[in-house]
C-alpha cells in the first residue's frame, strides 16, 4: 500500500513538473504576418523592431505575407502563424466559424474599400450590378462591404455574378474588361484610381471595419507576456509612423513598389493611424457588420452576432502598454 501510494505521488510530481516546464517555456520562434493594408507591420518588418525587442529572449521572428484578410485568417486557423492581420468583420466571421482568434489591437482606421468600375461599363450606382460580373475576395472587408452595399440597394449576391479572385487579380479583371466591377482593397484600388483611372462609384467609409491585430487563443493563453510584449513593440511602430510620415510612405513604396501618388492617397487620404486601444467604436463597427451580414443570409440566423464579438475582442493585452 505504502510503495502504491508512493508511485502516485512520484508519478503525480512528474507531471506537475512536466506541465509546469511546458507552461514556462517560451517558443523558439513568433510567426507573424505583413500586409500591405497594414502599413505599420510593414514598418515593423522593414526596422527589425520584433527582432531586436525579442534578440536576448533567444527568440525568432518569422514573417508571412498576408495578400488579404481571409489569407491571414487561413494561416491563423492552420497554426502557420500566431498574429494576423485583418479587418474586423472578416475576424468576425472566422470566429463565427469556428476560427480559434481573439481581436487584441488597432493598427488603422482606413476607408481601404469601395465599389469600383471603368468609366466605360455604365455602372454608376449598385442598383446597377444586377446581372453584372463583380471581382470579389471571399472572407474580406471588401466582399462584406459589398454584402452591405447589394443589401441596402434591395439585391443579394444572386442578383450579381461573382467572380471570386486574391485583391490584386480582382484589379487586373477589371482593368482588362473581365469583369465589370470590383470589391476593391488598397493599395491595389489607389493604384487602379491612379494609373488606370478608375472610377469609385460607392463609397461608405463608416461601413469599412477597422484594421485589427488577432492572435490565436492558444498561443495568447500560453504567452500572454509575449502578446503584451509584441504589441509594445507595435505601438512603438505605430507612433513612429505618425511622427515620420514621409519615411512610413518610404517603406511602404519600398514594399509595394507603388509610384508616389498612388501611396500618397493611400496614407494620406485613407488611412489613420491615431488608434491604437481594442474597444467600443471597434465592437460596434464589427457587430454593425455581422448584424448585416445575417440579415443578407450570409451569417446563420442562429448566430448570436453579439455573443461571438464579445468573445472576439480582448482589449485586455494592450492595457498593460499603452493609455492611448
Amino acid at each position: 500500500m505504502t510503495l502504491i501510494r508512493r508511485s502516485v505521488l512520484w508519478i503525480a510530481a512528474g507531471l506537475a513538473m512536466a506541465g509546469g516546464s511546458a507552461v514556462a517555456q517560451a517558443p523558439k520562434e513568433i510567426r507573424i504576418d505583413f500586409a500591405t493594408y497594414n502599413p505599420v507591420s510593414l514598418v515593423l518588418k522593414d526596422q527589425k523592431l520584433l527582432e531586436k525587442a525579442f534578440e536576448k529572449d533567444g527568440i525568432t521572428i518569422r514573417w508571412v505575407q498576408a495578400a488579404g484578410s481571409n489569407k491571414a485568417l487561413e494561416f491563423l486557423n492552420a497554426g502557420s502563424i500566431d498574429f494576423g492581420s485583418t479587418a474586423g468583420s472578416a475576424a468576425l466571421v472566422a470566429k463565427i466559424n469556428g476560427n480559434p482568434i481573439k481581436s487584441i489591437y488597432v493598427y488603422s482606421r482606413p476607408e481601404w474599400t469601395a465599389l469600383v468600375t471603368r468609366k466605360d461599363t455604365g455602372v454608376t450606382k449598385v442598383e446597377d450590378l444586377k446581372g453584372k460580373r463583380v471581382a470579389v475576395t471571399r472572407g474580406t472587408d471588401p466582399h462584406i462591404f459589398l454584402v452591405r452595399a447589394l443589401a441596402d440597394a434591395k439585391l443579394t449576391e444572386k442578383d450579381v455574378r461573382l467572380v471570386l479572385l486574391q485583391h490584386a487579380d480582382g484589379r487586373l479583371a477589371l482593368e482588362r474588361g473581365d469583369v465589370d466591377a470590383w470589391a476593391g482593397l488598397d493599395p491595389m484600388m489607389a493604384a487602379a484610381e491612379v494609373e488606370g483611372g478608375a472610377v469609385l462609384f460607392f463609397r461608405k467609409p463608416e461601413a469599412n471595419t477597422w484594421g485589427i491585430l488577432n492572435v490565436r487563443e492558444d498561443f495568447a493563453k500560453a504567452n500572454p507576456e509575449i502578446v503584451r510584449k509584441v504589441l509594445g513593440v507595435y505601438e512603438e511602430a505605430r507612433r513612429w509612423s505618425l511622427d515620420h510620415p514621409a519615411e512610413l510612405k518610404r517603406i511602404f513604396a519600398s514594399v509595394t513598389k507603388l509610384p508616389a501618388p498612388v501611396v500618397d492617397r493611400q496614407i494620406d487620404q485613407r488611412t489613420e493611424l491615431t488608434h491604437s486601444v481594442i474597444g467600443a467604436p471597434q465592437r460596434d463597427s464589427i457587430l454593425a457588420a455581422g448584424i448585416a451580414l445575417q440579415a443578407a443570409g450570409v451569417v446563420d440566423a442562429k448566430v448570436d452576432v453579439k455573443a461571438t464579438v464579445d468573445a472576439l475582442i480582448d482589449p485586455s493585452y494592450l492595457a498593460a502598454t499603452t493609455t492611448n
